[in-house]
């Protein structure tokens, strides 16, 4: 019995170790099976890999923070008149003669 505890546990140890460093669940589990452990073992060890790791993950007690922008649409009543405002100063300076835009 203590011989399947610490088979097990060398198992779990594997899966736990490939698992952070970035392997697929499924690659660590054909690894395995070509290693010559039997598919039912490792599926007990994954089983309990992923409890152990799913008590260890952080919950998250902050919610996100949403914030919401209104952009203004080319046809909106406030852009043209921005726009209407700039036609009204391009042609105030087209207006004044030479003399006055050097002395103004």
């Amino acid at each position: 019995m203590d011989k399947d505890l610490s088979y097990l546990a060398q198992i779990k140890d594997y899966i736990r170790k490939n698992l952070k460093k970035g392997y697929t669940k499924e690659s660590l589990h054909w690894a395995l099976v070509n290693q010559g452990h039997s598919k039912i073992e490792i599926e007990k060890a994954f089983e309990k890999v992923e409890y152990e790791m799913s008590k260890e993950a952080p919950v998250l007690k902050t919610k996100p923070k949403i914030t919401y922008e209104r952009y203004h649409s080319p046809n909106s009543p406030q852009n043209s008149q921005d726009q209407f405002k700039k036609k009204e100063e391009k042609e105030d300076i087209r207006k004044r003669t030479f003399w006055r835009k050097i002395f103004d």
